[in-house]
């Protein structure tokens, strides 16, 4: 039986936000893709549709008639209405068509699932063809779109109707990905945790002209509030204030040009504004970025006196931290935050292993221990934290082992043998 809380993403929640709606768009950068999909699996066993579209996708008839293969496997009479109009029918008949072989299936739910749709080009026969399946939708029907990119075309048109959703945005800091709004900005979204990647407009950031502009994108987002000096001091501690304005101005320029690129409205998008002495947040665009969120799950578990709330909290920064921040970059200012980032996810760790102590969750409160002295290994409080797990499991060898290797290594890095507390635990075991 599915669990109906896998993560922090509850099955009610997720048939509550999809009731209704005409199109599920499964948000690229979630986690929970596959939690998603099980769902759809518990949901609509029967009546789910999967169809991954091959890795050299190429034409719309093409894959439609590989979607109307498979499909046919658990439901022969699939696609009579598709395979009349495949050979040339334009790109609106082949939505219609699709929508009446799905509105012809016998079933009470029909769920077509499409996944890695992003193999076939977004232009304009696709903009078509999606507007004219999904308006002739059959009311028991959803169309279910997993991608690696989420464009606003054909999409925010429907959004603006409600009749799509987008699941994968539940913990952003502002759900600001396809909410309905009078006027758009584009969306940067920025994740920093790992290599680092940006997104504008669903579309990655593939080239950035040089690292210098990447890495000056990286320090606007991560310093939203940020002097002229600073930044000198930071990317041109060497060069007169005149030079290093000349290169500030051209880096900024590229950074402007790599978003703008993205967006295909021929108008410029800075990243930053200068406002009375501070490089401070355009409002010409919307960021998203994961630091910002791991952060303030972090202090939001912090300052919590329910211990319930702090754990909910604790694996939300857990999850989002993937990897340490901008991950081999070696630059002063990156490796320092990478530190400060690295000693917060350590105490999410450490947090979430107290908790499961005081829960009597002995097995689950070790590997959280053992997690945390992967980041923090000469943490000696930790360690006494692991072997009372292991004292309370029965292992009591596994406790002696850890109290050795604990002895080995505060000898060779510090000196200095264990302490008189951490000599009292083992000394329970004799």
């Amino acid at each position: 039986m599915l669990s109906h809380v896998v993560s922090s993403v509850s099955f009610e929640s997720f048939r509550e936000s999809s009731a209704g709606k005409k199109v599920i768009l499964l948000y690229p950068w979630t986690n929970h893709r596959n939690v998603f999909l099980s769902y759809f699996l518990n949901d609509c066993s029967e009546g789910l549709l999967y169809y991954r579209l091959p890795e050299h996708a190429s034409a719309l008839a093409h894959w439609l008639g590989g979607l109307c293969d498979e499909i046919r496997i658990g439901a022969p009479e699939f696609g009579k209405v598709l395979e009349r109009v495949l050979e040339s029918g334009t790109a609106s008949e082949l939505g219609e068509a699709l929508a009446a072989d799905i509105e012809a299936l016998p079933l009470e739910r029909v769920v077509l699932y499409l996944d890695e749709l992003d193999r076939i080009p977004q232009d304009e026969e696709f903009r078509q063809f999606m507007n004219a399946a999904i308006a002739n939708l059959p009311v028991n029907a959803q169309l279910v779109i997993s991608s690696r990119l989420l464009t606003y075309d054909p999409w925010i048109s429907w959004v603006n109707r409600d009749e799509v959703v987008v699941l994968g945005t539940e913990h952003r800091s502002s759900n600001l990905l396809f909410a309905k709004q009078s006027s758009l900005k584009p969306q940067v979204e920025v994740y920093a945790f790992g290599r680092g990647h940006a997104v504008s407009n669903g579309r990655e950031i593939s080239s950035w002209d040089g690292a210098l502009p990447r890495n000056l994108f990286f320090y606007f987002i991560d310093n939203p509030l940020v002097t002229r000096d600073q930044i000198f001091e930071i990317f041109w501690p060497k060069l007169s204030v005149r030079d290093a304005t000349n290169v500030f101005h051209v880096t900024k320029r590229k950074i402007t040009e790599r978003i703008s690129a993205c967006v295909d409205d021929g108008n410029n998008y800075e990243l930053t504004n200068y406002s009375t002495g501070f490089y401070v947040p355009s409002d010409k665009i919307v960021r998203h970025y994961d630091v910002a969120d791991f952060e303030q799950a972090m202090e939001g578990a912090l300052l919590s006196h329910d211990a319930h709330e702090r754990e909910l909290l604790y694996l939300r920064a857990i999850e989002i931290y993937k990897a340490p921040f901008l991950h081999p970059v070696r630059l002063p200012w990156v490796e320092a935050r990478r530190n400060q980032l690295k000693s917060m996810y350590a105490e999410a760790l450490i947090g979430m292993a107290r908790l499961k102590k005081d829960q009597s969750a002995w097995e689950v409160a070790l590997g959280y221990f053992a997690r945390a002295l992967k980041e923090t290994p000469q943490r000696e409080d930790i360690h006494r934290g692991a072997m009372q797990m292991y004292i309370n499991l029965g292992r009591n060898a596994d406790a002696r082992q850890h109290y050795t290797v604990l002895e080995r290594l505060l000898k060779r890095k510090l000196g200095v043998k264990p302490s008189g507390e951490t000599q009292a635990l083992l000394q329970q075991l004799e």
